[in-house]
């Protein structure tokens, strides 16, 4: 099992891409994966033959241990030399030897730090990963309770995280108790953009057009491009705007790469594919990790305001309300209705200040407020 993400301890095979007896050539698709961050698709290394499967579709192996047996190539295995192969677990898994009392029983470091926050004890826990090894969901399952004439709760059933959902939740906790954390909000006219839309089709949404104001915007306080980490900031010379993607088990964070370079006919391309394969489980570890600022749109969903968790090391993140119709006093003294939105800039405190937060908003304001400029 190859890294394919800088934190993963394990990971799921999804798919074979060949099977036993496929000739392969060095840089085609053997396998997909699934990370704690995503599904990705592995390229084989060398020329060869796959020879035989360890881990078969569903079955999960921890980080370094074989997969499969490879044959053909420059690092053929004699199957005398190469490792017992090990069966996935059946829909119903079978019971796995229970290490004696005395022994260190054999679980994956997720499985053994499960094992610790809901108090279970690995000895006497049947393992269903591969040789019997224990993973996450036989902790937890072992850790639920399900009651069976209901209670006052009814019953209740322990539900495992998905890696990638178990790596937000350890992520977003990190945000919340060691980032010192303030709001700035301001009010956004966004008439003119929304007319823009209604009177060219295919037009950019509007989440491209805060994409790329914001780009532009961080170009001229670079502060904000930064990381904080080991107690200093780092600032970044390209400007990746990661947009925050929805999807039914995660919220995964692809970055439009350089998208203070890019016109908004691209980035309006390229946030759509991304979008796509965030969906589909698709994206690539670099594309889930080169983000230097998060924007998070809750628009669509007529949210009017709120409030995002910034995603470390990144020292801000931008969160985007739904349009709404509101009564301006005109220069003149009276009343226009106009279309606008609520910005709430969310920014670490030791990174960058109040007044720092204040004038990103006012530049992000001014070009928002004259789009004719983003589109050039």
């Amino acid at each position: 099992m190859p890294r394919l993400s800088d934190s993963m301890e394990e990971a799921t095979i999804s798919a074979w891409l060949k099977q036993p007896g496929d000739e392969f050539r060095r840089g085609e698709p053997l396998v997909e994966v699934e990370t704690d961050k995503a599904t990705v698709v592995y390229e084989a290394e060398v020329d060869g033959v796959l020879a035989e499967i360890l881990v078969a579709e569903g079955g999960t192996a921890a980080l370094g241990a074989p997969i499969a047996k490879l044959a053909g190539g420059d690092d053929e295995v004699e199957a005398s030399e190469a490792p017992a192969a090990v069966a996935p677990p059946a829909v119903e898994p079978a019971v796995a030897a229970v290490p004696a009392r005395g022994e260190r029983a054999r679980a994956t470091p997720v499985a053994r730090r499960t094992a610790v926050e809901l108090g279970v004890g690995l000895h006497g826990l049947s393992g269903t990963g591969p040789g019997g090894r224990i993973r996450k969901l036989d902790v937890v399952r072992a850790g639920s309770t399900s009651t069976a004439n209901g209670g006052l709760k009814g019953t209740t059933t322990a539900v495992p995280l998905s890696p990638t959902r178990e790596t937000i939740a350890r992520r977003m906790t990190q945000s919340r108790s060691e980032i010192p954390t303030f709001d700035v909000t301001v009010r956004v006219d966004v008439t003119t953009i929304l007319e823009l839309r209604r009177d060219v089709e295919g037009a950019p949404s509007v989440n491209d057009f805060v994409v790329k104001a914001v780009a532009l915007t961080l170009r001229e306080l670079p502060a904000f491009n930064s990381s904080f980490v080991d107690g200093h900031s780092e600032r970044h010379d390209r400007i990746n705007v990661g947009i925050a993607v929805a999807t039914e088990d995660a919220l995964l964070v692809p970055a439009v790469l350089d998208a203070d370079a890019k016109p908004l006919a691209a980035i309006a391309a390229e946030t759509r594919e991304l979008a796509q394969r965030a969906k589909a489980r698709r994206l690539t570890p670099d594309e889930l990790s080169a983000s230097t600022f998060t924007v998070s749109n809750l628009g669509m969903f007529d949210v009017h305001s709120f409030t995002a968790v910034i995603n470390p090391p990144q020292v801000a993140i931008l969160a985007v309300g739904s349009a709404v119709r509101t009564a301006v006093e005109t220069a003149a003294g009276g009343v226009e209705f106009r279309d606008t939105a609520l910005f709430t800039l969310s920014s670490d405190h030791r990174a960058v200040y109040g007044a720092d937060a204040a004038r990103f908003l006012g530049h992000l304001r001014r070009l928002l407020e004259h789009p004719l400029s983003l589109l050039l």
